[in-house]
């Protein structure tokens, strides 16, 4: 397996929008908030970057961005997944290019390939570029379950290293662990499955929380690669009831709003994301108060 792109807390990175366009200086902000705050790698173009809702070439704009304003500091792991294999590979060619440290592929949406399917996919993404490659799994989004026995004969092509799982079971998790062992690393893809996700060997988490908390959401994996699992426990339950408001509506349109509340001025989501119900708000406000997180709007 050739080598891990990051362990510990890498943010899937907001995108923040001004009049309809990437601000690119709210970005390299953001990226100084992370790097200062102990962020071990920054996710661009994630689902919650809104990868989804940008056309190809400012997709590219903005991890070519991040590469160059994070000059080596962490690790830069672009999303350049697609339903299209021969669009995934060109987006997996152009992420390398600009000088991406490593891909993040998420599983065909929609088309909602057979398991068989999964591995031509990913064995033909990982043939056309040589930086490491994350896969990712997220059944409630895509409508397909990457099963464990097709990660064990992806973990066998060099370049794929690891796998952002985010399929809300525990016990898949484990299968993957016994059935791939030290082939596949396993990072979790829900903010409140860190420390469960790392007992098992987890290599660290690719979180939406880490866009507010960077630093505790760090704390967490570092308590966790360290052993004590004690402290990791105590910091993830302290932050259960925000991480659910997190996800009180659909990603990203929460943590952008959280984000706005801070003062940090993300603006706006792309449609068909918009603003959310002020009954969801108020229960946003309130758990990121109780959290101790001081909000200016």
């Amino acid at each position: 397996m050739s080598k891990l792109p990051f362990t510990g807390s890498g943010v899937a990175i907001v995108t923040p929008f001004k009049n309809g366009k990437i601000n690119f200086d709210k970005l390299g902000e953001l990226i100084e908030f992370h790097i200062a705050n102990s962020t071990d790698a920054i996710i661009i173009c994630g689902t919650t970057g809104e990868s989804a809702a940008m056309p190809d070439a400012e997709h590219i704009s903005a991890i070519e961005y991040t590469v160059q304003k994070v000059a080596g500091r962490i690790p830069v792991v672009a999303g350049a997944g697609s339903n299209d294999t021969h669009h995934g590979v060109n987006l997996s060619r152009d992420a390398q290019r600009v000088g991406a440290d490593a891909l993040l592929s998420v599983t065909p949406y929609y088309n909602k390939a057979t398991q068989k399917g999964l591995v031509m996919h990913y064995s033909a993404i990982a043939s056309a570029v040589d930086i490491p490659i994350i896969l990712y799994n997220v059944p409630s989004r895509t409508g397909v379950n990457m099963l464990p026995e097709t990660l064990l004969k992806l973990s066998e092509i060099d370049n794929i290293v690891g796998v952002k799982e985010a399929g809300g079971n525990i016990s898949q998790v484990a299968k993957i662990a016994s059935l791939c062992g030290d082939k596949m690393a396993i990072y979790s893809g829900d903010d409140d499955m860190i420390v469960p996700v790392m007992s098992l060997g987890g290599a660290g988490v690719i979180s939406v929380l880490a866009n507010i908390l960077p630093k505790e959401t760090h704390d967490i994996t570092a308590h966790c690669l360290a052993g004590d699992y004690v402290s990791a426990r105590q910091i993830q339950l302290k932050l259960y009831d925000l991480i659910k408001a997190l996800f009180i509506e659909v990603n990203p349109i929460p943590v952008k709003t959280a984000l706005n509340l801070m003062g940090f001025d993300v603006g706006e989501l792309r449609l068909p994301l918009c603003e959310m119900e002020e009954k969801n708000l108020a229960v946003l406000r309130a758990e990121m108060e109780k959290a101790g997180i001081a909000l200016k709007a």
